[in-house]
């Protein structure tokens, strides 16, 4: 399959995401929170199952982790929470970042893609993806104001 490289890179930060989806929804106290973040987490699980069984079927390994640079933002988000007045505004920017991320190297996978289930399947997930983005760089910008 071409493009295997980039989907095992959509998968690991897929994986990040819903890692930081699953640990900041335990780590807030909104409930508004608790349901975006767990939304959020549910979107990562669709896009990892979807991304994932593609690979499967080509009979490409399936990462089962995330990214050490996920690992790292992670761990900074909590330590920064931990010192903050406002978890909810430092759980929600590095979350937004991490959707950055994700969409950055979306964008790239998409405009990579030179097999046409590959992209196919990339375009399937885009407006999901986007959309993810979109809502938390919106909530961010609404803490911050």
């Amino acid at each position: 399959m071409n493009n295997a490289n980039d989907v095992k890179e959509l998968v690991q930060i897929s994986r990040d995401g819903l890692e930081f989806y699953q640990d900041a929804m335990n780590e807030v106290e909104s409930e508004r929170l608790k349901s975006v973040f767990a939304r959020m987490a549910g979107h990562k699980r669709t896009l990892i199952a979807s991304l994932s069984s593609k690979l499967a079927i080509n009979d490409e390994d399936v990462p089962t982790d995330g990214t050490f640079a996920g690992t790292v933002r992670k761990t900074y988000a909590d330590l920064r929470a931990m010192l903050s007045a406002n978890e909810d505004k430092v759980y929600v920017s590095q979350l937004e970042e991490t959707e950055d991320r994700l969409l950055k190297h979306f964008d790239k996978a998409l405009a990579d893609a030179t097999d046409p289930t590959v992209r196919g399947l990339l375009q399937q997930h885009y407006p999901q993806v986007r959309a993810c983005h979109d809502e938390m760089r919106a909530l961010k910008q609404q803490l911050a104001a």
